[in-house]
């Protein structure tokens, strides 16, 4: 059987003797500061599916004793292929050409006379592999559910370009959307993994450059701590189905370069949050960089900013991008839209 193939597509009938594996904590219990009911208190049965998978398969590929960029590059663009539909209502505008810098990347537009407010989203991938087309899936549904268009920004990659080049084009594409005329206030920022640690460095660049903000940013399983000090990079070795902790510091070493990891810009949890707007940060209990969510989420509410943590049992790293396998992807996917269209109330 291609190990492959569970990735791709629902993977139901695949794994049948899984389910007594998965990957929720004993006792976990979600964290939900949010004013919506809290989330779910035990995962799906395609949760402990997927992480059985995602053990099986992924995680093994972060135990190798070094990072091979072509290989990650090449299995996650077979693992995660792009919908073939946008969604009701919605086109894809895609701007990859040379000139279209800084706003390389794909609108999702919504075919009726417009949308008051804009996603700018940042796909993960550890600052070196995914793309726009990976995360297409979670872009798409978190806009249509948002009532939003949105832009999927196509930053540059190391280890070809290594901090701060993925944060200055985060930066540039920002600004740009601004002098196109789309109001700060009914901006969201988004991103996953490293996507929602470059969400979190560009708000705290635009504050300190006296930049208007955008209204808000939800952050799934953020990586915001490029010096790998969380304690659950230790603890939750072996809990996480997705990540060994080793690859983390050899990730962050790609993306860095000489460049210190303590860095704001490049690990936004050493940053001053004061000032920022409301964040909404998703994590799974077992993941490795749940620490770097908690510690966000604390220095934040000790700053003022308004935040809402959630931390859902059972969940793997990013798993909005699941939405296809699981029903808690499509949960977390509604909250965020939730808070979305909330942080942009006032605009209509």
């Amino acid at each position: 059987m291609d190990r492959r193939r569970f990735l791709r597509g629902a993977g139901a009938g695949l794994l049948g003797g899984a389910l007594l594996g998965g990957c929720a904590a004993p006792g976990a219990a979600p964290v939900a500061l949010a004013s919506w009911p809290p989330p779910p208190r035990r995962a799906s049965w395609q949760s402990r599916l997927l992480c059985a998978g995602l053990r099986w398969q992924f995680r093994p590929e972060t135990l190798r004793p070094e990072i091979d960029v072509t290989r990650i590059r090449r299995l996650t663009d077979t693992w995660m292929p792009p919908p073939r539909t946008t969604p009701w209502g919605y086109q894809l505008r895609p701007r990859y050409g040379a000139g279209d810098a800084p706003l390389r990347g794909e609108w999702l537009e919504r075919t009726d006379a417009g949308a008051a407010r804009t996603l700018l989203y940042f796909h993960g991938g550890g600052y070196f592999f995914c793309s726009t087309q990976t995360h297409r899936a979670l872009v798409f549904s978190l806009t249509a559910r948002a009532g939003a268009r949105s832009f999927s920004l196509d930053y540059r990659l190391a280890p070809e370009n290594r901090f701060p080049a993925a944060f200055n084009d985060a930066l540039a594409a920002y600004r740009q959307l601004l002098a196109l005329g789309i109001p700060p206030e009914s901006v969201v920022l988004g991103g996953d993994s490293a996507g929602g640690g470059l969400a979190l460095a560009t708000l705290v660049a635009l504050r300190d450059q006296g930049q208007p903000l955008p209204a808000g940013a939800v952050l799934f399983s953020p990586w915001t701590d490029l010096a790998c000090t969380g304690q659950t990079l230790r603890t939750h070795d072996g809990l996480d189905p997705m990540f060994a902790s080793q690859v983390i510091p050899k990730s962050a070493q790609l993306y860095l370069g000489e460049q210190p990891a303590a860095n704001p810009y490049a690990s936004p949890l050493y940053a001053d949050f004061t000032g920022l707007p409301p964040l909404y940060i998703f994590a799974g209990s077992t993941e490795v960089l749940l620490d770097d969510a908690r510690r966000v989420a604390a220095k934040a509410e000790a700053a003022g900013v308004r935040v809402s943590l959630e931390i859902w049992p059972g969940m793997p790293h990013a798993w909005p991008l699941f939405e296809q396998i699981l029903p808690e992807a499509g949960q977390a996917l509604g909250r965020a839209a939730a808070f979305l269209r909330g942080v942009t109330a006032a605009i209509g």
